[in-house]
């Protein structure tokens, strides 16, 4: 189910020289969660860096929070990742672009990326924005290992940020830092816990919205097909994949709107009825609800980053290569 998505994320991710990462306002890491200490970075409050991987294989990472520190993290591509900490699993799935993971100081983390990534991670001092977390209250647990999807007011501050990666100041980027830094402090937390749907009930789903995602598929039927009430259904898938049931059946389309609109000539209105939607117009909405562009342009950019990447491709490669 997973294989048009990553194909979709496989494609090549810049890697910029050192001297280009220096002079940025966030640098590009060379080990996960630890941006370059010999890059210059932002003011000690906050710290920003991005973390890239075109790898399409397993990648294993690990990294503990510093004591003093909170840890952002911010998708900004949709991709496969498990986390980890112990025997206890946090996350297992895949994680859209927009999704925000929070992690408590002093805290350890697994990570197991199946898929490309690409993460925007912020470093922000505990003290200065977080003072009333206290290491070992409630509150500070409930803060520790968020995984929230679809928070757009962080998307779109991630997204403000990196639209402007070589041009904005160390200064501007800080004021996005703290902004996402207040809007996360002053965020309501979870009151209850609720369990993950379990791997193999959430399997099932997945299979089925796979070989069905271009009918009409609603809460009941998904419900059945997980062995559970519609209640406990919908808010178990939530904590599992961060998505309510609809909307993740919205985000399989588009991904495979995706991969029709980049490997294939097929009109738009023969895209939308073939991924499950009624009209043109409601895909076109959706899908620029979900991506930031419509279908006809997403196409056009899509296929010009291909055109790109082959070209530099071929310049790289010897003259008698063959």
């Amino acid at each position: 189910m997973l294989t048009d998505m990553q194909a979709a994320g496989a494609r090549l991710t810049y890697q910029p020289s050192r001297r280009e990462s220096d002079s940025r306002a966030f640098p590009h890491e060379r080990r996960w969660r630890q941006p370059d200490p010999n890059a210059a970075t932002a003011p000690d409050d906050i710290t920003i860096s991005r973390w890239t991987c075109s790898q399409t294989g397993t990648r294993h990472e690990e990294a503990t929070t510093p004591s003093d520190r909170y840890f952002f993290a911010i998708a900004l591509k949709t991709t496969r990742v498990k986390l980890t900490r112990g025997r206890h699993t946090i996350f297992d799935g895949v994680m859209p672009a927009g999704t925000l993971y929070i992690g408590a100081p002093s805290q350890q983390l697994r990570a197991q990326f199946y898929a490309p990534c690409d993460f925007l991670h912020f470093h922000v001092s505990a003290g200065s924005y977080f003072p009333n977390l206290r290491a070992g209250a409630a509150s500070a647990a409930g803060f520790n290992d968020l995984v929230l999807l679809r928070d757009p007011f962080a998307e779109q501050l991630a997204k403000a940020l990196t639209e402007r990666a070589h041009s904005a100041d160390r200064e501007f980027a800080r004021c996005i830092g703290q902004t996402l830094a207040m809007h996360l402090a002053r965020r309501e937390l979870p009151q209850a816990k609720v369990n993950a749907l379990p791997k193999w009930r959430l399997r099932r789903v997945e299979e089925y919205v796979g070989t069905h995602f271009e009918h009409c598929i609603s809460l009941s039927e998904l419900a059945k097909v997980a062995g559970l009430s519609r209640m406990h259904f919908a808010a178990q898938f939530r904590a599992a994949t961060g998505y309510r049931p609809r909307e993740y059946l919205l985000h399989q389309r588009i991904e495979r709107a995706k991969s029709l609109l980049s490997n294939s000539e097929t009109g738009l209105a023969q895209v939308a009825l073939t991924v499950g939607f009624c009209t043109q117009a409601h895909f076109s909405t959706v899908f620029k609800r979900m991506t930031g562009d419509t279908p006809a342009r997403w196409r056009c950019a899509s296929r010009n980053a291909s055109a790109s990447t082959s070209r530099a491709v071929s310049h790289v490669l010897p003259a008698n290569f063959s």
